[in-house]
This record gives C-alpha cells, structure tokens and sequence, in this order.
C-alpha cells in the first residue's frame, strides 16, 4: 500500500481545513459528485491527522505514522465499509475470502460498529487522534445508521469520524445534523484533463464529458470501454433517429453482456442530454451525439421527457437486483423507444 495522497485540485482546501485540526469538529460528512475523489481525500486527511510531522498541514511521509498509515496497520485508523466494498479494495479477512463474493454484504453491519467499542475506550497510540473513515455513508442500513448516531452523540474522546457520501440527502437527518457538512467541488475542466492526461488516458475531454466532470469516474469509464460513448447507446440514438421503426434487438443483445448499473447510468446520463437539448442548451455527457439527439428532441413532448426522466430514475434504484436481466433490458428499450417516437 501507499500512503494516501490529496489529489491536485484537492490540495488548497485540505490546507486551509486542517489548519484548523486543533479546534476540529468531532464527525465531518464529505460529500459531492460521484468520482471526484471524496475517498481519497478522507483517506489523506486521517494520514494527515495522525502525521507525526505534518508539512504544511500534510503527511510527511517518513514518520513512523505515515509508514503505518502506508502499510495499512496504524492502530488509530479504521476504515468501515461493506465487506463487498473492502473485498474490491483487496482487503478481506480469511472469513470474506472462503465467502462467495456474491454473498459479501453492500450493507455497512451494526456488528462492524459493535466492534469499535474497545477502540474508542483504548487510550491513542501516541496521544493523538484517532480517526474512523466510513464510506459510503449511504450503505448504512437503519439499524447501524442509529447506532452510529449514537456514538456521534457521545462521540469518544480524541476521535474524528470521517463520513464520505455521494448522496447526503439519503442519510438520516439526525446523523446528518451530528456532522459539519465539508462539501468537495468538482475540479475545473483543464486541472481534471490535466491530471487526466497524466494518468496516461488520451482524449480526455471526450471521458470527462461522459462522466460529467468527475475525473476519477472517467478513468474508471476508460477501463471498461474503448470509447467514451457505449456503442450500443450510439446504435440506439442514431437508430431512433431513422423514419422507420427503431428495432432495439441488437442493442439489447449488447446490453445483456454489460453491467446493468452501467447500461442504465449511461442511458440515464443521455436523457439528461435530451432534455437539456430541448432547452436550447449543449448537451452534458454525449456531446457527440448532439444532431442525433436534436432530431429526437424536436419531436419528443416536455411532458414525456419528464415522466421517461422519473421512470429512470426510479429503474436506477432497482438496478442493482433485477428479478430478470433479459426483461429489465427489453422494457427499458421499449420504454425509451415508445418515449421517442412522442408526437412533438
């Protein structure tokens, strides 16, 4: 492991908050688009708090806590997260690693709480603070989400609670209201092309686009894609475009060799282009689908644009466990196909 760094745009922020670690709040929520880098921020704010030698409010990176921190073993860090999310993260206990990873839970376990319990009344190794990173926050169920407010209410002595969320507005309001809300911005268009570039990926305007500026997830988008724009999604478009009949047959055969997460995201982020198209303003994600999109636009009602919006938003939440893949595909390309052909 290395140790945890702040990304490029992360950098100034993170100085000017931890120059405050002396007066810092128990329990901060780190919050914003998905892909921007929350995780890795939180991660390199708890190596920075616990840096025995911090330069310029940052890990130095030589002290005996840094190496800890580096070797995944300081004894006043924990990371809490589902034991699925872990198991990808290639950190499992032998108990996870004899469990089929479909059986790894998504859920973070009260009982993971449960056993912070002699954590929090062990006095810190040198002193210091002791920080617990959660993410996501939203993986919390009911039962641990109370039981982490009730450590927030009584928060132990010396700790830091580091919460990262995509979706703030899912947690429960009484755990929210325990923390002071840290929002992280989406880095500007040039710094993120830079960084990607960097990171050796080519046309990085083209995956920033597509993942709508968060740079993480347009690196995470080119690794498991050759292009920006899923060829299947430009069959649909330019296929909807056509007089005859859209046939959606061939893109559902590609969908069913896909991720369903990943298909639906996608068609949802190209709606979202439809819709502001329609307005009269460039498109977000597909920029390069921009005729084909200005064609179906013209002829699809504001009213259908708006209950298609609802119906996909509501196919996201269930997208991660459909009873059955080939008919959550099939209805999904009916529904748009139907939705397109609106009389304008």
């Amino acid at each position: 492991m290395a140790l945890p760094q702040f990304l490029p745009w992360q950098k100034e922020m993170a100085r000017t908050w931890l120059a405050g670690r002396n007066n810092f709040a128990h329990a901060w929520l780190i919050h914003g688009l998905a892909g921007i880098g929350k995780q890795q921020f939180a991660l390199a704010a708890a190596a920075a708090l616990l840096c025995e030698s911090p330069q310029e409010q940052m890990a130095c990176g030589r002290c005996s806590a840094c190496q800890w921190v580096a070797a995944g073993s300081h004894p006043d860090l924990r990371r809490i997260r589902p034991d699925a999310v872990a198991a990808l993260e290639g950190d499992e206990t032998e108990d996870d690693a004899a469990t089929p990873k479909k059986s790894l839970s998504r859920e973070i376990r009260v009982e993971q709480l449960r056993q912070l319990h002699h954590w929090f009344n062990t006095a810190t190794h040198r002193g210091g603070f002791r920080v617990a990173v959660l993410y996501p926050a939203e993986s919390l169920n009911m039962i641990s989400a109370n039981a982490m407010l009730k450590v927030l209410e009584e928060p132990p002595q010396g700790t830091v609670f580091l919460l990262v969320s995509d979706t703030p507005d899912r947690l429960l309001p009484t755990l929210v209201s325990r923390c002071r809300r840290f929002p992280l911005s989406v880095p500007a268009p040039e710094t993120a092309q830079k960084w990607l570039q960097q990171q050796g990926l080519a046309e990085p305007h083209s995956w920033l686009a597509a993942a709508g500026g968060a740079p993480l997830k347009a690196l995470a988008l080119s690794a498991e894609s050759d292009t920006a724009c899923p060829v299947w999604l430009r069959a649909l478009v330019v296929g909807l475009t056509q007089d005859k009949e859209a046939d959606p047959g061939g893109v559902a055969d590609a969908l069913e060799k896909q991720p369903v997460t990943m298909w639906v995201d996608a068609l949802q982020r190209w709606w979202l282009d439809l819709m502001l198209v329609a307005q009269g303003v460039e498109p977000r994600y597909y920029p390069e689908l921009t005729t084909f999109t200005r064609q179906i636009a013209s002829r699809v009602t504001a009213s259908t644009m708006a209950e298609m919006a609802r119906w996909l938003v509501q196919q996201k939440a269930v997208s991660t466990h459909p009873l059955s893949t080939k008919l959550f595909i099939q209805t999904a390309l009916q529904r748009v196909v139907l939705a397109c052909q609106s009389a304008g």
